[in-house]
């Protein structure tokens, strides 16, 4: 049980996010508007959770994406979205604290 919920919530592996964003992964900010109008990361992108759905396309073709939010439960709930969609090389970043610690 512990290792199917720390695969829900945890975030990638450090050495995952390092080479992602060495690669120049798409990065995806699903906290809300307001949040990320109060601060995000530089290169980031805002689709918040809820518009995942309609915001498909935008991940059509995007080789490495990684998603993150405030603390990483918005950004599981997103992976698991995209994964049902059929997007695949979507990386759970977890917390935008956590994340930020790869962007340079």
């Amino acid at each position: 049980m512990f290792s199917f919920l720390k695969s829900i919530f945890a975030g990638g592996t450090a050495t995952d996010l390092t080479e992602l964003i060495k690669g120049n992964a798409f990065l995806v900010d699903v906290r809300t508007q307001g949040e990320f109008a109060s601060g995000h990361l530089k290169g980031s992108v805002n689709i918040p959770l809820d518009s995942i759905g309609g915001n498909l396309q935008k991940f059509k073709g995007k080789k490495d994406i990684i998603v993150f939010c405030r603390s990483g439960n918005r950004s599981s709930q997103a992976k698991a979205i995209l994964d049902a969609n059929g997007i695949t090389g979507v990386v759970n970043g977890g917390s935008i604290d956590y994340v930020s610690n790869f962007v340079k």
